[in-house]
């Protein structure tokens, strides 16, 4: 994957840069690589935070405006799409490069049976092209790039919760028909791909889905996840009738409340997105998925 600038000798002539969502999973990693790479990093958090060398911390929101007369060499989003655009349109901060991150729910969720899912999509494509609008009209160029099923942190909502729930229960059920194809990616990969697209000119304007560099069945991706766990579990998988009275129960103990019939539905359809865009532009070359138990929020 082709690397951002090279780490400057002297901070008076390191590149700046601006990121939103440096405390998420994706921004985490992506400040990590900034650092190393010699880049002096302004990072927006709501809760306060030590600076540490080339990294200062501001308090706040994107409620908040930038200050008058700043100027980056990038700008970097991790956090939602939809509210860093409006923060970007009614702030002037000069930045000649935008890197954002989206999801492949604009996608996805379009056509969605749930009506709050395909407001989500509504919404994303709405900030995607309201990005793209304003970065233009500043002289900007901006990218943006849209993850598959996160991994690797500990801290998504997906693969996290089944391993946890399996880990602590020996066992994991899925419906039979939970045959849909899934490309999960690991947020490394992702800190990698906002980096690689900064000097790619062919990225300007464009977006980019960002899956893993396998492509599975829903299944085979959670037996994947149970084999990484410290503690052995077995995966059940019963008849669709039979999950869905399994599901109504916890549900009424107030557990599972995020997996509606929308989520069910996707089960049995697959998400799989075409990556060549993003090799052939910048390089991109996620890892196969074979999740460690720390990148499950496991053993921590």
């Amino acid at each position: 994957m082709t690397a951002a600038n090279p780490a400057p000798s002297t901070a008076a002539s390191a590149p700046r840069a601006l990121v939103f969502g440096g405390s998420g999973q994706i921004g985490e990693r992506l400040l990590t690589r900034l650092l190393s790479r010699g880049w002096q990093v302004t990072a927006w958090s709501r809760q306060p935070r030590a600076a540490r060398s080339g990294l200062v911390w501001r308090q706040g929101d994107l409620a908040v405006p930038a200050a008058a007369g700043e100027a980056f060499e990038v700008i970097f989003s991790c956090g939602p799409l939809d509210h860093f655009a409006r923060w970007y349109a009614e702030n002037p901060v000069v930045a000649p490069r935008i890197v954002a991150f989206g999801s492949t729910s604009v996608e996805v969720k379009e056509h969605s049976i749930d009506a709050a899912e395909r407001d989500v999509a509504q919404r994303l494509a709405n900030a995607e092209q309201a990005l793209f609008s304003a970065a233009l009209a500043r002289g900007a160029s901006a990218t943006v790039l849209r993850p598959t099923l996160v991994y690797g942190a500990g801290r998504d909502k997906t693969l996290t919760q089944i391993a946890g729930l399996a880990q602590r229960t020996g066992a994991f059920v899925l419906p039979a028909n939970a045959t849909g194809l899934r490309q999960p990616v690991h947020v490394d990969d992702l800190a990698s791909a906002a980096l690689a697209v900064v000097g790619q000119p062919a990225t300007q304007q464009r977006s980019y889905a960002v899956g893993g560099g396998e492509v599975l069945a829903y299944t085979q991706m959670v037996e994947r996840v149970l084999e990484a766990l410290p503690r052995a579990a077995r995966l059940y998988q019963v008849p669709p009738s039979l999950f869905g009275l399994a599901l109504t129960a916890a549900q009424r103990l107030g557990r599972l409340r995020g997996l509606n019939a929308a989520a069910l539905q996707r089960m049995r359809e697959d998400l799989v997105f075409d990556l060549e865009p993003a090799r052939r532009d910048f390089g991109y070359a996620p890892r196969a998925f074979r999740p460690l138990p720390e990148e499950l929020g496991i053993g921590e």
